[in-house]
């Protein structure tokens, strides 16, 4: 069977990757319908051996599809949902509109793909660095129990979608040139520089996005008494998030059934010789499928603890690629 499928925000970085993927995976399409503001209404893109013209978003847009990949921000997604899901259409959202909501299913689909079988129209898609992040901790959490986890994340430009990257390309060749080095999108320079700030500051002094591992980390995994300490950091690299990890079991730990779970874990993949300068990174990790996990070994504060670092595509796993596992998902069970 063939779907009507459309995509919210196809103009942007995340919304790219989408139909990048959508034909590369071969997911069966009727018809595409590329969705985006009016500013991107009129322009064409190739997709399939067709042309396929770029139409505004109104409620109207969603008429006659399946399923639509929402990738255009959370008031977008808030303005459109209801609109979709009231003439047919599931919903695969990426942004954080609809992550907490309890009649919202929130899936990464190596970790937990019956939440599906009853969504009432809509299913939201992970936080990038969390669903990068989990990639290397459920394996873990299946065989040794996981109680709480400190994490560091090294978060590409490409979370902040095409804006991220043409900033620190134009930074790194304006300091390499004596240029002046310009910012518009990060409040300080990016090139050469480590920005200890993603998303909007709370009043406890966290970031959103830092709230984001904890809440998401419970609903996906199912432990509600998840412990979570997270600081999230944005680094001048392209494209990849990487993620720091020291976690605590209930469970004794051994660093050789800890591998063994990972590489037996679909969606991720073992790199682990670091006596060979083998390890996870950025560069071996951009627009890859499985996410990268290695320097596992003992936790020197946790009694039965690991660390461990992951590397995943933001713009694959931690974006566009999870939000077409889920409609293959659907697909796959009958539920489009």
């Amino acid at each position: 069977m063939a779907y009507n499928l459309g995509i919210l925000g196809a103009t942007g970085a995340v919304g790219q990757e989408i139909i990048r993927l959508l034909q590369e995976r071969e997911f069966p399409i009727a018809e595409l319908r590329l969705l985006a503001s009016v500013r991107s209404a009129g322009q064409e893109q190739s997709f399939g051996g067709k042309t396929w013209t770029i139409q505004e978003a109104t409620p109207e847009s969603f008429e006659g599809l399946d399923v639509c990949i929402f990738s255009a921000g959370s008031d977008q997604s808030k303005l459109f949902a209801d609109e979709a899901i009231k003439r047919g259409c599931v919903v695969v959202d990426n942004s954080s509109a609809f992550r907490q909501d309890s009649n919202v299913p929130l899936v990464i689909p190596e970790i937990n793909p019956d939440v599906v079988d009853d969504h009432k129209g809509i299913l939201a898609n992970p936080n990038c660095s969390t669903a990068i992040s989990l990639m290397g901790l459920y394996p873990l959490h299946k065989t040794f129990g996981l109680k709480s986890f400190i994490a560091s994340t090294y978060q590409a430009v490409s979370g902040s979608g095409a804006g991220g990257i043409v900033e620190l390309e134009q930074q790194a060749r304006a300091w390499a040139e004596g240029g002046e080095i310009k910012k518009e999108v990060y409040p300080h320079q990016i090139a050469f520089n480590l920005l200890p700030h993603v998303d909007a500051f709370l009043d406890d002094g966290h970031t959103k996005e830092e709230m984001k591992m904890l809440n998401e980390g419970r609903k996906i995994m199912g432990i509600d008494d998840l412990r979570v300490t997270c600081t999230c950091v944005r680094v001048p690299v392209f494209r990849a998030h990487s993620i720091s990890i020291s976690a605590e079991f209930e469970k004794p730990v051994t660093v050789e059934a800890a591998r063994e779970a990972v590489r037996n874990f679909q969606g991720s993949e073992l790199v682990d010789n670091p006596e060979n300068a083998e390890y996870p990174m950025p560069l071996n990790y951009s627009e890859v499928v499985p996410c990268g996990v290695g320097r596992i070994r003992k936790d020197s504060v946790f009694e039965n603890g690991l660390a461990l670092w992951v590397t995943g595509d933001q713009l694959w796993k931690g974006a566009a690629l999870n939000a077409i596992q889920i409609a293959e998902l659907l697909h796959k069970k009958g539920k489009l």
